[in-house]
This record gives structure tokens, sequence and C-alpha cells, in this order.
């Protein structure tokens, strides 16, 4: 039997819905991304609030520094240098005690396999990695919705002595049997890419904590038995159940309020004895949230 007891590293919350609490400039399209081009020094403020609250990893904020966000040529002319920029600020927020997680996102919009494009995947990943190279210290493939998307993200790390971890949103439904990939894809699919590319962690992230805690209880034996090296973990959000072709950062994204910091930090706790060993936030979850999670850790 493999003990499943493992040290918690602790992740950043959701960036984009914490930019617009503290007053960043958002909107769509670009959401996330207009901080850089206008406040930068709000992301910067945001990425210390999580650290302040117990992260030990963050991740930088390029989420939306994609042509579905900025725009085809706003891409092709300023993409490389504002995600410099994300790189930088995390960076600078971290200093040598915090890590900082490279994003690497979907590039047609989360939550839609069906948009994935390899060749656009081709051209646009290394951009984006040689951007973040010089500031990161691992890779965040981050809402992954197929298996392919997040083989293009390994292909385009793959020279990268620095760590990988593959992140996969998932299906939004609490009542199916095997919870799945937003592509339909299986947890075991999901469980083989990562052990394929030689990824140092498996995660969940924007998708229901309920749909996540599923998952975790179902893949932590499979990992035990075919990689137990494998670290597992999950970053949800406090969305309402979403409709299959919803976008993930939907202004109009209903919130559910009874996630409370101190229920999700109890959600991740049940994560946690089930096998996970990273733990964080995406959308809707904020500094407080992160700050239960490492309090109930103390």
């Amino acid at each position: 039997m493999v003990n499943r007891v493992r040290a918690l590293t602790l992740l950043d919350g959701g960036m984009g819905r914490e930019l617009k609490r503290v007053g960043a400039p958002f909107q769509q399209p670009e959401w996330s991304a207009l901080a850089l081009m206008q406040a930068p020094e709000r992301v910067e403020q945001v990425h210390r609030s999580f650290i302040d609250a117990g992260a030990q990893v963050i991740t930088t904020n390029n989420y939306a520094v994609v042509p579905f966000h900025i725009g085809e040529q706003r891409f092709a002319e300023q993409g490389e240098a504002l995600t410099v920029l994300s790189g930088q600020l995390a960076r600078a927020a971290a200093g040598d005690s915090v890590r900082v997680g490279g994003c690497l996102p979907p590039l047609r919009g989360s939550y839609r396999p069906d948009r994935f494009d390899a060749k656009i995947a081709e051209s646009n990943y290394p951009t984006l990695v040689k951007a973040l190279e010089p500031f990161v210290d691992l890779w965040q493939a981050e809402t992954m919705s197929c298996v392919d998307e997040a083989r293009a993200v390994a292909a385009a790390v793959e020279h990268s002595e620095k760590p990988l971890w593959i992140s996969f949103t998932l299906l939004d439904d609490v009542d199916i049997e095997q919870p799945c990939l937003r592509s339909g894809e299986s947890l075991q699919a999901a469980l083989d890419l990562a052990v394929e590319v030689g990824a140092e962690a498996l995660l969940f992230n924007c998708s229901l904590p309920e749909v996540i805690g599923q998952a975790i209880a179902q893949l932590g034996p499979l990992r035990d038995q075919i990689a137990p090296e494998l670290e597992l973990g999950g970053y949800g959000n406090t969305f309402t159940p979403r409709d299959p072709e919803a976008e993930a950062n939907a202004e109009n994204a209903e919130m559910r309020e009874e996630v409370s910091p101190e229920h999700y930090a109890e959600m991740t706790a049940e994560w946690q004895r089930d096998g996970a060993s990273i733990l964080g936030g995406c959308c809707g979850i904020g500094p407080a949230h992160i700050a239960a999670i490492a309090q109930l850790n103390k």
C-alpha cells in the first residue's frame, strides 16, 4: 500500500476575478490581460495578496494573452512583450521564497475542446514558452479540455528542464458516475497522458469543487498503482454548473456564494485525504480561501 499522506503545496487562487475585485481595469474580450496593459501594478498587488495568504506557488497572469482574447494582430505585435511582463511581475512578487508557475492556457477559449487546433498550438505555445522561460520555476498547462491540447503544451516544453504540471478541466456534472474531461475523455486518458509526457503533477481546475473531489477520489488509487511519484491536485472555481458550450470567463457567469473560504477549505481537505498534495483555487477563489486552506493545514 502506498502512503498517500504527502506534503502540501499551496497554489494561489483566481487572478481574473480578484483583479476585478480590487478595481483593476477588467472587461471582455481582454479579460485579465487588460490589467497587464493598463495597470500592471494591480497584477503584482494581487500576486502579493495570494502570497500573504500562504500561496507557495503563484501563476503568471498571461491566461488571456492569447489571440482569442486580445486578437490576432495584437497578439502578433504585443503578445510576447505582455507575456514577458506577466513573468516579470510574478517573479518580482515571488522573490526567492515562492515558486512561479508559467501559465500555458487554452488558445481558443476555455472549455472548448472542439476549438483545439494543433497547427495554432504549434505556432503559439513556443511564443509563450520563450517569453516566460527566464522567470518561471515550472510550467502550468491550465484548463486543458482534451488530451491533445495537453499533449501540444507538453511538446512546447519538451526541451525545458523545468517540471510540467498538467491541469484538466472537468465536465460540470455532479451526478455523472465517472467524472470526465470536457471532451468526454476519461480520467484514465488524462493519467496516461501525464505519464506519457513525464509530467510532475496531474491536476484538475476551473470545475465544480465537488466534481474535482470525485475525480481525485477515483484517480488516487490508479495513480498509486501506475505512477506513485506523480502528484495529484486541484483548484476549483465558485461557478454554478456551466452549460457545456459556456465560456469559463464569461462576465455574466453566476458565482456560488455558499462556497465560502471555510467551506472550500473543508472540501480541499477531503481531496488531501484522497491523495491530493497540490491545492489552490481558480475563478472566484480569493486570498481568503487560500488563507483558510493554509490555516487548516497548520
